[in-house]
């Protein structure tokens, strides 16, 4: 089992999962994130490889239990991005990666017969009328499907949180 610490919260996968912090990469630090005048990545990188499925799920992290949103850019567009550029990034590392880990896992994330994008959210507390729809996941998973992340890379995108789990989802967070 592997298990991975983003603020307060750990994420637990299976040994049939293969995960880890692709914003931590020595590629995409070193090498990719300054192309284009600046890439971004999701947090969290997870090919689940059983042989009935071969799934790359590219997983974003907001926790605003604590802090609340401050950017001025939309969550959906912030997520959509991070996609693209992750995908940019995994295709670049598969061929120029220095490291050779991170090139075999780039590979094979690549080789993965279906992409998946889960948004782990953990909205603020509420504390008041007035931020209880602050953050909506349907509104969310709406404006992913609207960008066309849907079409070319997840048909279903998952916007999920600890008290939101989802069946397919093959890690769990405490």
């Amino acid at each position: 089992m592997t298990e991975i610490e983003e603020g307060d919260l750990t994420f637990s996968f299976p040994d049939h999962c293969k995960a880890g912090r692709y914003d931590d990469w020595a590629f995409y630090r070193n090498q990719f994130q300054a192309v284009a005048g600046g890439s971004k990545a999701v947090d969290i990188l997870c090919l689940a490889d059983r042989l009935a499925d071969r799934v790359a799920w590219l997983v974003e992290i907001k926790d605003y239990r604590r802090h609340r949103r401050t950017k001025s850019i939309d969550l959906w567009d912030e997520v959509a991005t991070k996609v693209r550029d992750t995908l940019s990034g995994l295709a670049a590392a598969s061929a120029n990666a220095n490291d050779a880990d991170e090139r075999t896992l780039a590979r094979r994330a690549l080789s993965m017969r279906r992409w998946r994008v889960a948004l782990h959210l953990e909205p603020p507390n509420v504390t008041s009328g007035l931020r209880r729809q602050a953050i909506n996941p349907a509104n969310i998973i709406s404006k992913l499907r609207s960008k066309r992340l849907s079409k070319a890379i997840d048909a279903h995108p998952a916007v999920v949180g600890r008290q939101r789990p989802h069946p397919g989802i093959p890690w769990t967070v405490r």
